[in-house]
């Protein structure tokens, strides 16, 4: 009777008398998320995204979508709808100061694919195509008769361009305006403060991140199916993973590093941080390798309590099979994460 009782007191119970714990964490979790929340309510409220996505005129309007006018702007508050793309009136001899290009821009529906030598032409690529290169107050019937057209048009004569993917800026195709289009904005990127720079890095390796991403979805899945089936062969396949993954993840960095430092066509100031933070990486990454290598080493013996730990995840996957699919919304929260992290960060780089 006593060595029942015995056991029935080492029997294992929940606690009855139960506390909050880890207070202060949550506090400043909470306090943490009340913050991110402040950052994206201001930069939703005092950005504007669509001006460094969409493109806008030297009036103020956004193109692409109607616009409100602009206390003391002439020509501010236009339809912009079907005028997507932004065009420079001298886009072959552009500079930049202080953040600013010297030509005036305006939004038009099309750029213009062959060369415009003459006011004539522009009267009939307007005429043609819909899309206006002149100022907006200047009707396209007066291109040829208003003695100022040569201001308020393009200066001729106009090169072919074509429109930019993302941004929809009309860049010229001859080569000597392009060159000339493209160290203007090496000027301006250079010219970015680190923030600004931080911002175009990411938009740069956009694909990079959503691949890399995709790529961990699948290695998470193939985790999770080889708890559930291979435990055993698991322990020693990660280990020569997570050995042989670190020593080529070290090379490749050290490899890029040694690249981009030799490479003599890096003039944007972000290429040059990229070197700066490959070097970084790279030291970092080795020193990671080495210490878990070293770990390795010293616990080798203890293997076999790893098998048992993933025997006991593999049928706690079995007992709840909707495990599998853990990796999967977890990379969907992940992608909507970063995509609105992004879209803060764009907010607050156009606020102001």
């Amino acid at each position: 009777d006593s060595g029942d009782s015995i056991c029935e007191l080492q029997e294992w119970r929940p606690v009855i008398y139960r506390k909050c714990t880890d207070t202060l964490w949550l506090l400043l979790f909470c306090l943490f998320w009340a913050g991110l929340m402040f950052i994206s309510g201001y930069a939703v409220v005092a950005g504007a995204a669509e001006r460094l996505v969409l493109g806008y005129d030297s009036f103020g309007n956004i193109c692409g979508r109607k616009n409100t006018p602009v206390e003391g702007a002439n020509l501010s508050g236009l339809d912009m709808t079907n005028k997507k793309y932004v065009f420079f009136l001298n886009s072959c001899s552009l500079e930049i100061q202080s953040l600013k290009t010297s030509s005036l821009s305006l939004c038009v529906s099309s750029c213009p694919q062959e060369q415009l030598n003459s006011l004539e032409d522009l009267q009939s690529f307007a005429r043609n195509n819909g899309s206006f290169l002149c100022i907006y107050n200047l009707n396209v019937s007066n291109y040829t008769l208003n003695p100022k057209a040569a201001q308020l048009c393009p200066t001729l004569p106009v090169p072919p361009s074509k429109s930019f993917p993302l941004f929809n800026r009309c860049v010229p195709q001859n080569p000597e305006c392009y060159s000339k289009y493209a160290s203007v904005l090496i000027s301006m990127v250079n010219e970015m403060d680190v923030f600004h720079r931080i911002l175009s890095g990411i938009l740069a390796g956009r694909d990079t991140v959503i691949g890399l991403s995709v790529l961990a979805l699948a290695f998470s899945l193939i985790l999770v199916l080889a708890f559930r089936f291979i435990q055993t062969f698991l322990v020693h396949t990660l280990i020569a993973l997570v050995v042989f993954g670190l020593l080529f993840i070290s090379g490749v960095l050290w490899w890029l590093h040694y690249d981009y430092r030799n490479d003599p066509s890096t003039e944007l100031e972000t290429e040059k941080e990229n070197v700066k933070f490959l070097l970084g990486y790279a030291i970092f990454s080795t020193v990671v390798t080495a210490v878990l290598l070293s770990l390795i080493f010293v616990l080798r013996k203890r293997l076999q309590f790893a098998v048992q730990l993933f025997q006991i995840v593999g049928k706690i996957i079995g007992r709840i099979p909707f495990l599998v699919f853990q990796p999967l919304w977890t990379f969907l929260i992940l992608i909507m994460f970063w995509i609105f992290w992004v879209a803060v960060l764009l907010s607050l780089g156009t606020a102001g």
